[in-house]
C-alpha cells in the first residue's frame, strides 16, 4: 500500500500539469469553438470580450457556410494528402528496407543516406525542394541533361485538380467508407473468434451502407454544387514530405527484416515457396505490425501539417491550404478565434480517430497475455 501511495505521489505533478496544460486548454478551446468570438470586431481584440455561446455554429459555417470554401478544399486537400503521403512513404521505404537487406556493399553509407533527411526539419526540407521544383530550373531541367526540352510544369502554382467530385457527396461517400472500414473490422474480428466486437461492426457497417446508398446521395450540404479535388499543386509537398519520412519507415522496416528468424524462411523455401511467395505469404504478414506502428504516426506527422507547406508554397496560396493553414489565417490574421478554435478541435479529433483504435488493439492485446 505504501508503494501505491509512493508511486501516486510521484506521479500527481505529472498528472496536474497534463490535467491543467494539455486537456485544460483542450476544454478551453472546445468552449471558444462554441461562442461567437470573432465574429463581432469592435470585441475581437478586447481584453474581456463579451462571448455569446452559439452551440454548433462554428462548425456548420465550415461545412456549409459559403464564405468557407477555402476551408472544404483544405479538407479536401488534406484527405489526399495523407492518403498519398502513407503511402509513398511506405512504399518507398519497404523497397529500401528490402534492398538494404540483402546485404549490399556499403550498406552503411547507403543507409545514412537514406535516413539523413529525417533529420532536417520540415522547414529546411520544405525550402529545399522550393528551389528543386521552381518552373525555371530544379527538376525541370533535368530533361536537359539527355538533350531533350525541359519540362513546363508548374509544380507549386498549378490550379490543376484531379479525382474532382461534388462536395455535396460528402456524406455518402463518408458512410460508404467508413462502412466499409466496419466490415473489414468484423471480418477480422469473425477470424479473431471476437464474437461481440464481430456483431456490433457488422451491425453498425450494415446501417451505414444502407444509409449510403438509399439517402446518401440526396443528402445536400449546400443548395449548389461545389467541386473540390485533389489538388496537383500538392504534389510537389507530396514529394518533399515522401523523401524525408521515407528514411524513417525504411529502418523499420529494416529492423523488422532482420529480427525474422531464418529458419522461417528457410522453412518457407523448403515448401516450395518462390520469392514472391515468401514476400507475399510470409514477410509481409510478419511486418504488419511494423506497417501498423508507422501508418499512426505518418497519419499523426499529415494530420497536422503545417510547417513543411509554409515553407514550399506560403500561406495566401489556396490550392496548396490545408485545415491547419486555413485555421491560422482565420485566428491570426482575421481575428476569427472561434472559427480557429473550431478547426483546431476538427483536427484533434481526425487525429484520436487515428490514435485512439491504436490503442484500443494494443490494450487488447496486453489483456489477451
Amino acid at each position: 500500500m505504501r508503494d501505491r501511495i509512493t508511486a501516486f505521489l510521484v506521479l500527481l505533478p505529472s498528472l496536474v500539469a497534463v490535467a491543467i496544460f494539455v486537456y485544460g486548454f483542450i476544454g478551453q478551446n472546445l468552449w471558444v469553438s462554441l461562442t461567437d468570438w470573432g465574429k463581432n470586431p469592435a470585441q475581437a481584440l478586447a481584453l474581456r470580450p463579451e462571448l455569446r455561446f452559439v452551440g454548433l455554429d462554428n462548425y456548420r459555417e465550415l461545412f456549409t457556410g459559403f464564405v468557407d470554401m477555402r476551408f472544404r478544399q483544405s479538407a479536401v486537400n488534406l484527405i489526399f494528402f495523407t492518403l498519398f503521403f502513407m503511402a509513398g512513404s511506405l512504399g518507398l521505404g519497404l523497397l529500401l528496407a528490402i534492398a538494404l537487406d540483402r546485404g549490399p556493399r556499403g550498406e552503411g553509407f547507403f543507409r545514412t543516406v537514406f535516413l539523413f533527411p529525417m533529420a532536417l526539419s520540415f522547414v529546411v526540407t520544405g525550402t529545399i525542394w522550393r528551389w528543386l521544383l521552381q518552373p525555371q530550373g530544379g527538376v525541370n531541367v533535368l530533361p536537359t541533361l539527355f538533350g531533350l526540352p525541359p519540362l513546363a510544369f508548374p509544380w507549386l502554382t498549378t490550379r490543376q485538380q484531379a479525382l474532382v467530385f461534388d462536395w455535396n457527396l460528402l456524406p455518402f461517400y463518408t458512410a460508404l467508407v467508413v462502412g466499409l472500414v466496419l466490415l473489414y473490422v468484423a471480418w477480422r474480428a469473425h477470424r479473431e473468434g471476437e464474437r461481440g466486437r464481430r456483431f456490433w461492426s457488422l451491425l453498425s457497417g450494415g446501417v451505414l451502407l444502407l444509409w449510403a446508398f438509399t439517402l446518401g446521395r440526396s443528402t445536400q450540404l449546400l443548395p449548389y454544387p461545389e467541386p473540390h479535388g485533389f489538388s496537383l499543386a500538392l504534389v510537389g509537398v507530396i514529394l518533399a514530405a515522401v523523401w524525408q519520412m521515407s528514411g524513417y519507415t525504411m529502418a523499420l522496416y529494416l529492423a523488422g527484416l532482420r529480427g525474422i528468424p531464418v529458419e522461417v524462411l528457410e522453412a518457407a523455401k523448403v515448401d516450395g515457396a518462390s520469392e514472391w511467395q515468401t514476400y507475399r505469404h510470409v514477410i509481409l504478414p510478419l511486418l504488419a505490425p511494423i506497417t501498423l506502428s508507422a501508418m499512426i504516426v505518418l497519419g499523426h506527422i499529415a494530420l497536422k501539417i503545417f510547417d513543411l507547406i509554409f515553407a514550399m508554397a506560403g500561406l495566401d496560396y489556396a490550392p496548396t491550404d490545408v485545415p491547419a493553414i486555413y485555421m491560422y489565417l482565420l485566428a491570426f490574421r482575421g481575428n476569427q478565434f472561434a472559427k480557429g478554435a473550431a478547426i483546431g478541435i476538427l483536427l484533434l479529433l481526425l487525429v484520436a480517430m487515428v490514435v485512439i483504435p491504436y490503442l484500443a488493439s494494443q490494450l487488447r492485446k496486453e489483456v489477451r497475455r
